[in-house]
């Protein structure tokens, strides 16, 4: 029994170092997808066309965007001054800008 418990504690442990892994690069993806179609209007977090709508926590939050989907949702179908992305960026794409702007959560200078 305790040759099964190490096992699966192993298992478990390069499950997780595996996972982290491959939530790094999605982040590193993510930001990379960002800078090139999105870093434009919100560079440092800003936005420069409608100032309020930037994606520092609170802003984020006060607008309804405390959820990954709920930026999803966002980036593909667009906005207000926002354009949709949704013809340009596929999901895979809009999964990790969303989740960098979501883990990001710009911090107010």
């Amino acid at each position: 029994m305790k040759f099964l418990n190490n096992r699966i504690a192993k298992i478990l442990i390069i499950n997780f170092i595996l996972q982290s892994s491959v939530q790094a690069k999605s982040l590193d993806e993510g930001a990379i997808i960002f800078k090139a179609n999105c870093n434009v209007c919100h560079i440092g977090g800003n936005n420069i066309i409608i100032p309020e709508k930037n994606l520092f926590k609170r802003s984020l939050e006060a607008n309804g965007m405390s959820k990954q989907e709920s930026i999803e949702y966002q980036i593909t179908n667009g906005k207000n001054g926002m354009p949709a992305f949704g013809g340009r960026l596929n999901e895979g794409e809009i999964e990790k800008v969303a989740n960098y702007v979501f883990l990001q959560k710009f911090k107010e200078e």
